[in-house]
């Protein structure tokens, strides 16, 4: 198994919520508002993003913005586990957004027993996915993990084609999605260097086809975890991240958790 297949092999094995120990210690709180499934505000002012996971959206004020679907199951689902809950905070990378909302991972409070891990909970129920920055990487192995078995089991956000994991042969399927964040799966074509980045192509027509991007700086990360993203030319992946069109459909992977290897070649 090669070096990128490990990391996909990693994010595979389930770990109870204490096992989610590399953070820093942030603060405690009071849960008061639950604004939608992946935002909290606590007792003292502070707005938290629950980083690591992306719930279905909410307008929340924003004129011509449509609600994405299950977004307000998403929180209520919340409102449900921790409004008015003691929590405690975790931070696994930068602490604050340009918002000056916090970006933590947040654990309820248990009396006597282990502390439930929000995250993984809105994950495990098909209420959120994994979505993460290259400044917060964290924890990420077992939030795929959770992921993966809701998907498994058809769980929430799964039962609707608005979340469907697109198929990398499907170019024009994917150009529609244009703007969106998606999972994409298929199998890696070629894989080559070229000014400083790695282009992963997933069809033989590069200029229509679906394509995979990885930046200098992004490509500095895989290097630090000792991963090749040339090495993954035959593999079958799982790509995920916003999709943008130049000369075909594309998403730039800014870390290497954005990739799961499926299958090496």
């Amino acid at each position: 198994m090669t070096s990128v297949a490990l990391l996909a092999a990693a994010a595979t094995i389930a770990a109870p919520a204490r096992a989610c120990e590399e953070l820093r210690a942030g603060p405690v709180g009071v849960v008061t508002q639950v604004v939608d499934g992946d935002t909290v505000m606590l007792d003292s002012g502070l707005v938290v993003r629950m980083i690591g996971t992306q719930a279905p959206k909410l307008p929340l004020g924003r004129e011509g913005f449509e609600a994405w679907p299950m977004a307000e199951e998403a929180r209520e689902a919340l409102v449900s586990m921790a409004l008015g809950k003691r929590v405690r905070l975790g931070y696994g990378g930068q602490e604050v957004d340009r918002y000056e909302r916090a970006l933590a991972h947040v654990f309820v409070l248990g009396d006597g027993e282990d502390d439930v891990w929000l995250q993984r909970e809105m994950v495990g129920q098909g209420l959120a996915r994994v979505y993460s920055f290259p400044d917060n990487r964290k924890c990420l192995g077992l939030l795929y993990a959770a992921e993966g078995s809701a998907r498994g089991g058809r769980l929430g956000i799964w039962t609707d084609p608005y979340y469907s994991v697109r198929a990398a042969d499907r170019p024009e399927e994917i150009l529609a999605r244009t703007g969106h964040y998606e999972l994409v799966e298929g199998r890696v074509l070629l894989a080559d260097e070229a000014g400083g980045r790695v282009y992963l192509n997933f069809g033989r027509y590069w200029k229509e086809d679906f394509t995979v991007v990885i930046e200098g700086a992004a490509l500095r990360l895989f290097a630090g975890d000792g991963l090749d993203p040339l090495a993954l030319e035959g593999a079958l992946v799982r790509v995920r991240g916003w999709i943008d069109e130049r000369d075909g459909p594309r998403v730039e992977v800014t870390h290497p958790e954005q990739i799961e290897v499926l299958a090496a070649r």
